[in-house]
């Protein structure tokens, strides 16, 4: 009978062995979602870097955007890398959720595109231009339009602001609101449109060389809407995902950021 409670307790410690040795394997792979452009792509990168440390970098890329936060609450992920803190903390409020920032990375300006019409003097009376749907980037745009004096949006709305929030319109433009990834399918119909930094991308344009217009790097936008890497609020201390956060900001990311995407994607904290 005794060797077999030894048997036992040999087989027993040998699993607890086992497992202790899995769980320390996995302190060294990170499982990350994204969008593919350019979140997806930066990663690839960051892969490398994390590589040379030891880590294990998954890239799980998500066509629809609004299932990451979802699939890093229930544990499926350890980090997501796609989104700017006033879309986390709308996610956390509606979900009640306690996913947190642990850096932000870089952001992606939105620029106003030509479409029928090709420069900012040239518009009309009643010119049509388009804006992004949703209220987080409708505000973006509007405050695009008012820093270049085609609009003025009521001060109290802030990053919150609808085209009911405009207070002064001297050309009556019509501003259109429309899903942020038709906006660049729109050009043909509109005279410019406001275009999201990823979905440009995804169409061939570049803020720093195809707008007319873009969000510079000291606006407001720009330090609210930088891109971030959000976790579990239990794991934002953890080694691997401020390893991954140190790879995202290592001179090999930002150099791959500068020479791809040539200003259309911009570092946090670099001109």
């Amino acid at each position: 009978m005794k060797k077999i409670l030894t048997f036992f307790l040999v087989i027993g410690l040998s699993l607890s062995l086992l497992a202790g040795c899995s769980q320390s394997g996995n302190d060294k792979k990170i499982v990350v979602g994204a969008t593919p452009t350019p979140h997806g792509e930066i990663l690839e990168v960051a892969k490398e870097v994390l590589a040379e440390k030891g880590y294990e970098l998954e890239i799980k890329e998500f066509a629809e955007y609004v299932q990451l936060n979802p699939t890093l609450n229930n544990g499926e992920l350890d980090a997501n890398y796609f989104q700017h803190k006033p879309y986390l903390d709308n996610y956390n409020q509606e979900n009640n959720a306690k996913l947190v920032s642990i850096a932000a990375i870089h952001y992606e300006p939105l620029g106003l595109y030509p479409g029928k019409t090709t420069s900012i003097e040239e518009l009309q009376d009643g010119a049509q231009i388009a804006v992004p749907n949703d209220t987080t980037n409708e505000a973006r745009a509007l405050l695009l339009l008012e820093t270049l004096g085609l609009i003025k949006v009521d001060p109290d709305a802030g990053l919150e602001a609808t085209i009911n929030d405009i207070v002064e319109n001297p050309k009556n433009l019509k501003i259109v609101e429309i899903e942020a990834a038709q906006l660049a399918r729109s050009l043909p119909d509109v005279e410019m449109a406001v275009i999201n930094g990823n979905y440009a991308i995804q169409a061939g344009l570049n803020a720093a060389s195809d707008a007319l217009a873009k969000e510079e790097q000291d606006s407001l936008a720009a330090e609210t809407y930088a891109n971030i890497v959000a976790v579990r609020e239990e794991d934002k201390n953890s080694e691997k995902l401020l390893a991954l956060v140190d790879a995202l900001k290592s001179d090999k990311v930002r150099e791959f950021i500068a020479e791809k995407y040539q200003g259309s994607v911009v570092v946090v904290g670099q001109p």
